[in-house]
């Protein structure tokens, strides 16, 4: 047993309240398995800006540099919601992974099958998906330079640049290769290779990695082919790896798979030690939704498999993780389910306070 710094960052809209339920969780999780968890709490984001002026202080970063993991809950809001403004609530979490060096977003998507009438797609369409998608986070167009804005007598300008190294790329693939040694041996790298010269750098190094992994299939296709393919055979993707830009358009589709956003957690992460463990940001992948924020009913599910996500990817305690991703499902699959999963005939949803309690009684059993 062992004592564990973990921050926590809410952050804005739903992010504190969904952020309180993750807590019901660990403190079980203390008392279970005998683990001592020392938090450190701090704004980010609109909360942040309010507070300091900018989304994410210096000590902000420091602070987390030291920590064992981040949860991290949400940022943004129509308050901040101007696009020319210079200081943004998504400025901390883009700082945070530059800053850390959080190269890997992961993403799991599973469909439950109780919740396969939940999708906007057909049951036999999603009813056997499960995959994890790799976003590259650090590189690419929403870093490169230059990246500007300009005008002149012709009217007004602006360029991004997309920019890869072979490290970059390298790092990533061989990470989704990693993983799918423990799935279904199976890697999908995604890029524009027919336009980009960075897609066809990206495919080039990937082919080589994939030489390292004679036992899991490596398959290349285009980014449209992808995009496609996710709607039209979701369950023959195992572990998707791609770029900056591309993954963050993927993921999103990809999470509809699942029936609702508010069952999706994520995990950022940098560096690895020996054993697969180290510093990672764990995030739900829904947003402040400022819609409910407040109201109690938001889904609390995916904050709560971010914690697994942490302890499974920072903490090294796969028993732990796999626990509390039993407790989210046998509370879900029992019918207590919050209100973007509830059937508009089913019975009342659970409220968010009283969902995290739930899963939390579930894990303690």
């Amino acid at each position: 047993m062992a004592d564990y710094q973990i921050a926590l960052l809410p952050g804005d809209g739903i992010g504190p309240e969904i952020m309180t339920e993750a807590r019901k969780v660990l403190a079980v999780l203390e008392r279970r398995f005998g683990h001592r968890f020392v938090y450190t709490e701090d704004l980010v984001g609109g909360a942040a800006i309010d507070a300091y002026g900018v989304a994410l202080r210096p000590q902000t970063l420091t602070m987390c540099a030291g920590q064992d993991a981040i949860l991290f809950g949400a940022v943004g809001g129509p308050k901040w919601d101007n696009p020319r403004a210079n200081v943004r609530p998504e400025q901390a979490i883009l700082g945070l992974r530059k800053g850390l060096g959080l190269f890997a977003n992961i993403r799991p998507i599973k469909m439950y099958p109780f919740l396969a009438g939940n999708s906007t797609l057909k049951r036999e369409v999603v009813k056997d998906v499960d995959m994890v998608l790799l976003r590259e986070l650090t590189g690419g167009l929403y870093f490169g330079k230059p990246q500007k804005r300009w005008e002149d007598k012709r009217g007004r300008k602006a360029v991004d640049t997309m920019k890869y190294s072979e490290q970059e790329i390298e790092r990533i693939v061989r990470l989704a290769f990693e993983l799918a040694l423990g799935r279904r041996k199976k890697v999908t790298s995604v890029d524009k290779a027919n336009v980009l010269d960075t897609s066809r750098l990206w495919r080039e190094v990937a082919t080589e990695v994939a030489r390292d992994y004679p036992d899991v299939q490596c398959e290349h296709i285009l980014v449209d082919s992808a995009a496609m393919h996710l709607i039209r055979r979701p369950a023959s993707f195992d572990v998707i790896v791609t770029e900056n830009m591309f993954g963050d358009i993927l993921t999103d589709e990809a999470s509809m798979l699942a029936g609702s956003m508010g069952m999706l957690p994520s995990a950022s992460l940098g560096k690895r030690r020996a054993d697969g463990t180290g510093l990672g940001l764990y995030e739900p992948i829904h947003g402040t939704a400022p819609d409910i924020a407040g109201k109690g009913i938001a889904n609390p599910s995916a904050m709560i498999f971010s914690v697994a996500l942490l302890l499974r990817h920072s903490l090294g305690l796969e028993e732990e993780a796999t626990a509390v991703e039993e407790a989210v499902i046998r509370v879900l699959r029992s019918g207590n389910v919050p209100a973007d999963l509830a059937s508009p005939k089913g019975k009342r949803p659970v409220k968010t306070s009283r969902m995290g309690t739930l899963i939390a009684e579930a894990l303690g059993k």
